[in-house]
C-alpha cells in the first residue's frame, strides 16, 4: 500500500466540519505569483456562536455585571446590612469630591504610578541592553530576569515586607550604622519607597521581555555600521536603539501606568495597609478600605467609577497626544 502524501494548503481547500478554507494566488505589480492569506469562514452560524459564548459569559460575569452594579450603587445609598437602597443621585460623588482624604489618595496614586513606572522601565531597559550585548552568562540572565513577573502581588508584598523590615535583615544593618534612617512603619516617605520598589521589581520581568525582543529585532548591520564609524556604546544606544524602541516604550508606558493604578492593591495591603498616616493610601486601596472596612458600599462604588474613568482618560490622552509622535518602522 502506497503511503499517503501529506497535503498542503496549496493542494486545494481543506474542509473541516462546518468550516471552509480557501487559499489562492495573486500577481503583484512585478507579475510575481504571491500567496494570499488563508481565509476561513463558518458555514453554520451556530458554530461561531458556540465558540465565542464561553468568552462572552466570562466577560459579562466578571466585568460588565460588576461594572453595572457599581454604576447603580454609585447613585444610590446602599445600607451596610442590607434592607434596600435609596436613590441619592450625585450625592456620593459630591461627598467624595469634598473629602480631602480622597484627594490625598489621588495625589499618592499619581506619585506611585510615575515612580514605579519610571523605575521599572529604566531598570528593565538597562538589563535588556546588557543582555543584548551577549555578555558572559547572558543566556542565564535572559531566563532568570523574567521570573519576577510570575510572582503574585500578595506573595511579593510579603517577601518585600521582610526584606525591607527595619528590625531584621539588610535594613537593620543600615539602621545600626545610621540609627532611624529607615522605618516605613513611622515614615511615610520610607513606606512609599518600599511599595514603589516592590511594584517596580515585579514589572521588571515583563518590561524586560519586550525590551529584549525589540532590541533583537534591530538589524545588527546598523549597530555594526555605527561602531565602525566610531560611535560608542552610549552613542549607539541614544541615536539608534532608543529611537527604534519608541513603539515598545510607548506600549510599556501605557501598560505600566494602567497596572500601577489597578494592580497595586495586593502590595499595599500586605506591606503598609495604607499607612502610616495614609501615606500609601492609594485609590485602589481606599476603595477596598471604604467598602469592606467602612461598609460604605455606595461611596466605594463611586470611587471605583472615578478610577475607571481616570484610567480611560489617561490612556486616551497617551494615544491622542503621545502616540502620534511615535514612528513605527
Amino acid at each position: 500500500m502506497a503511503a499517503s502524501q501529506p497535503t498542503t494548503a496549496l493542494d486545494g481547500p481543506r474542509r473541516l466540519p462546518g468550516i471552509v478554507g480557501r487559499v489562492g494566488r495573486s500577481l503583484d505589480r512585478r507579475g510575481t505569483a504571491t500567496r494570499n492569506e488563508k481565509r476561513a469562514f463558518f458555514t453554520n452560524s451556530w458554530l461561531g456562536w458556540a465558540l465565542i459564548t464561553p468568552q462572552l459569559l466570562l466577560i459579562f460575569t466578571f466585568f460588565y455585571w460588576p461594572a453595572g452594579e457599581a454604576l447603580y450603587w454609585a447613585f444610590t445609598l446602599e445600607r451596610p446590612w442590607g434592607g434596600g437602597n435609596e436613590w441619592v443621585g450625585l450625592g456620593n460623588f459630591t461627598a467624595m469630591v469634598g473629602d480631602p482624604v480622597y484627594w490625598n489618595s489621588i495625589w499618592r496614586s499619581l506619585v506611585f504610578a510615575l515612580s514605579s513606572t519610571g523605575a521599572g522601565m529604566a531598570i528593565a531597559l538597562l538589563l535588556a541592553l546588557l543582555t543584548d550585548r551577549q555578555l558572559r552568562g547572558f543566556r542565564v540572565y535572559r531566563s532568570v530576569l523574567v521570573w519576577p513577573y510570575a510572582i503574585a502581588a500578595p506573595a511579593l508584598g510579603m517577601a518585600f515586607r521582610f526584606i525591607l523590615a527595619p528590625e531584621a535583615g539588610f535594613m537593620a544593618f543600615v539602621n545600626h550604622i545610621w540609627p532611624g534612617l529607615w522605618n516605613p512603619a513611622l515614615d511615610g516617605v520610607d513606606a512609599m519607597l518600599g511599595i514603589v520598589t516592590a511594584f517596580a521589581w515585579k514589572n521588571i520581568g515583563y518590561n524586560f521581555i519586550f525590551f529584549l525582543a525589540a532590541l533583537q529585532a534591530i538589524p545588527r548591520s546598523l549597530i555594526e555600521a555605527a561602531a565602525m564609524d566610531g560611535a560608542g556604546v552610549v552613542r549607539r544606544m541614544r541615536d539608534i536603539q532608543l529611537p527604534l524602541l519608541a513603539p515598545t516604550l510607548f506600549f510599556l508606558v501605557v501598560i505600566n501606568l494602567t497596572d500601577s493604578f489597578t494592580d497595586s492593591f495586593g502590595i499595599v495591603d500586605i506591606m503598609t495597609q495604607g499607612g502610616p498616616a495614609r501615606a500609601t493610601d492609594l485609590m485602589v486601596y481606599k476603595i477596598y478600605f471604604d467598602g469592606f472596612k467602612g461598609l460604605d458600599y455606595s461611596g466605594a462604588a463611586a470611587q471605583s467609577i472615578v478610577l475607571m474613568l481616570m484610567v480611560m482618560v489617561l490612556t486616551f490622552a497617551q494615544f491622542r497626544f503621545i502616540e502620534r509622535r511615535i514612528h513605527y518602522k
